[in-house]
């Protein structure tokens, strides 16, 4: 994404994440687990059910920075399609980047049997 439209829509980006993270944690039809360490909270993952359409999203997962590339990320997700399925669901859905910095995400939910659509999605500061 061109840097000027990627200010538009997060000036701020830590405070823009931080704010995304509280809403999704405080949201009623939002189910979130998380992973601790020496009690320190190291991850978390945030699903979402679509009973209509047996579709369960993994709505937004993060793990620490300090813990990453430790399975974490990827115990967090098989956990959620556990649950996902238990629950009834038939498909199960993610979304992130296509930018570098998450193709570590990308390599894990693929690694976990996702497969990428592809979309084009354009964007044009005015």
């Amino acid at each position: 994404m061109d840097l000027d439209v990627y200010h538009e829509f997060y000036p701020d980006w830590r405070v823009d994440q931080q704010k995304a993270v509280e809403k999704v944690c405080a949201a009623a039809d939002t189910k979130v687990w998380v992973a601790i360490d020496s009690g320190s909270t190291v991850g978390f993952v945030a699903v979402k059910l679509h009973s209509e359409s047996k579709l369960g999203e993994i709505y937004m997962i993060a793990v620490d920075p300090d813990y990453q590339r430790r399975g974490i990320g990827t115990a967090l997700a098989e956990f959620a399609l556990d649950w996902m399925k238990v629950a009834g669901m038939s498909v199960a859905m993610v979304e992130t980047g296509g930018d570098p910095g998450h193709a570590p995400a990308r390599y894990t939910y693929e690694k976990l049997g996702f497969r990428m659509l592809p979309v084009a999605r354009y964007f044009k500061k005015l």
